[in-house]
């Protein structure tokens, strides 16, 4: 099974009248790959502008939400509502790469909160067009130790 190719981010923000669909009979997993990054696309867009009662719109009323670092899992809809109204600062989110097949997307990106700054992986499944799970790892980036300059590059 051949997946899409890697997407890279542009800068704009994704329209809240983005593309929202359902599989249909002969849809591939491309183009079911598209619809659900264009989920995610907004996702991130409803978050940096503050708009977290789209999040309605992308996710299952059951859907679960996993920090594995912390231990914690966020079950259902108004515990994500909750959780994300009491966040004391949302972070702007700045996306570097994109990668899905079929009803998986894997999404790299910065989450900054304004001085305290992420590098993040989320994990997205999908069901029916909507986000089920989504599991998001995170870490403070840290100086490389010394002793192995010698065979990596900085970037």
């Amino acid at each position: 099974m051949m997946s899409a190719p890697p997407r890279r981010w542009g800068m704009g923000r994704i329209p809240d009248d983005a593309m929202r669909r359902v599989r249909v009979v002969g849809e591939t997993d491309a183009e079911m790959s598209t619809t659900n990054e264009a989920q995610v696309e907004r996702l991130i867009a409803c978050i940096n502008d503050r708009r977290i009662e789209v999040m309605d719109e992308l996710f299952h009323d059951d859907a679960t939400m996993d920090w594995p670092q912390s231990r914690e899992r966020v079950r259902g809809a108004e515990n994500r509502r909750a959780i994300y109204g009491a966040f004391p600062q949302l972070p702007t989110i700045t996306p570097r790469r994109l990668q899905s097949d079929g009803d998986l997307v894997i999404a790299e990106a910065t989450l900054d909160y304004d001085g305290p700054q992420y590098e993040t992986v989320f994990i997205f499944e999908f069901r029916d067009g909507k986000i089920m799970k989504e599991t998001a790892y995170w870490s403070e980036a840290f100086d490389p130790p010394e002793w192995r300059a010698q065979w990596v590059e900085k970037f």
